[in-house]
């Protein structure tokens, strides 16, 4: 997949959001039924839909609206109607934000992981009961349980980096694009033809924001998991490393389409390292190289990669306990 076209369609992430960075399976038009087919169809062509420059923080506020208010919703009574949206080769993708599903999830996380006394100052215990008692309503008519984006806050999982490769890299330093060289118009790019180049992701003449992100062709991104996954289990065993990779192996054999799109996105994290340090993550790379060491034989390598990806990520996760 063509770096230009990434670059020039790159979602707007400002400095409010969330400490945290997402993978999203964007499907093809023909992975839904005829139905939703020409709704998705009809909403990627419409002028009033969020933009990507502007759905993070779009989804982010709808979020905050809904928990501030008194009392918290935290769960919102319909399923979003919007979704992030790519288009390459002359084919539209959809990402659904799946919103109610996401909040299900997030609020039955949060009440498993916080004591019930600090969980109840945020949620008032009747409305999260409300929320659970509609959700298991929900789960009990069959609908599917799998969303089609992962968050993961303060830092990237490394099994997350396995599906890419590092040519698939797009990073913007502050409006001036770093890599690739070359770009793209942002009205052809979204079809993946190269071409001037690259403008803000909204048009004009608006230096693009700070963005490190990554996509990649499902066909590829499942071939190098799978290699990766034989990789660790021939070489490392039963490891944190391993089941990581094959649940993430289970999440895009269960929601991914054989020709979707997979995107990686530093999202709101890229506000907590500098422009130095974006230009030096290479995360990618390095879990490349570390599979490509255990492949070889070269213990020592493989080692040093993976330490060297894995530090990064545990300092960065550190922060969230930084004042």
């Amino acid at each position: 997949m063509p770096d230009a076209a990434i670059c020039a369609t790159i979602p707007r992430v400002l400095p409010n959001l969330p400490y945290a960075a997402y993978l999203r399976v964007y499907q093809p038009l023909i992975a839904f039924s005829n139905r939703e087919k020409a709704y998705w169809r009809a909403y990627a062509a419409s002028s009033r839909r969020p933009r990507r420059s502007d759905a993070v923080a779009t989804e982010h506020a709808e979020s905050l609206r809904r928990l501030v208010s008194a009392p918290p919703v935290p769960v919102p009574e319909r399923e979003s109607g919007d979704a992030y949206v790519r288009r390459l080769g002359g084919e539209v993708y959809v990402c659904p934000w799946q919103t109610r599903l996401r909040s299900w999830l997030g609020l039955r996380d949060f009440r498993t992981e916080t004591p019930a006394r600090l969980s109840a100052a945020f949620i008032p215990e009747p409305v999260a009961e409300a929320a659970e008692a509609r959700f298991e309503q929900w789960r009990e008519r069959g609908e599917p349980m799998r969303t089609q984006i992962l968050t993961s806050t303060w830092t990237v999982p490394i099994a997350w980096f396995s599906p890419f490769d590092a040519e698939e890299r797009c990073l913007v330093l502050g409006g001036e694009e770093q890599q690739p060289a070359d770009a793209a118009d942002p009205d052809t790019a979204e079809h993946g033809l190269r071409g001037e180049r690259a403008r803000h992701p909204a048009g004009g003449a608006r230096p693009a924001p700070r963005t490190l992100l990554y996509v990649a062709r499902m066909a590829e991104a499942r071939r190098r998991l799978e290699r990766a996954i034989a990789l660790l289990r021939e070489h490392v065993g039963d490891s944190s490393a391993l089941s990581e990779a094959e649940g993430l192996q289970d999440w895009l054999l269960g929601v991914a389409h054989p020709r979707a799109l997979l995107e990686l996105d530093y999202g709101g994290l890229v506000h907590l390292v500098d422009d130095e340090g974006l230009r030096q993550d290479q995360s990618v790379a390095e879990v490349g190289a570390a599979l490509t060491g255990l492949e070889t034989g070269e213990q020592e390598l493989a080692t040093a990669m993976y330490q060297r990806v894995s530090r990064r990520w545990k300092e960065m996760e550190a922060l969230k306990h930084a004042n």
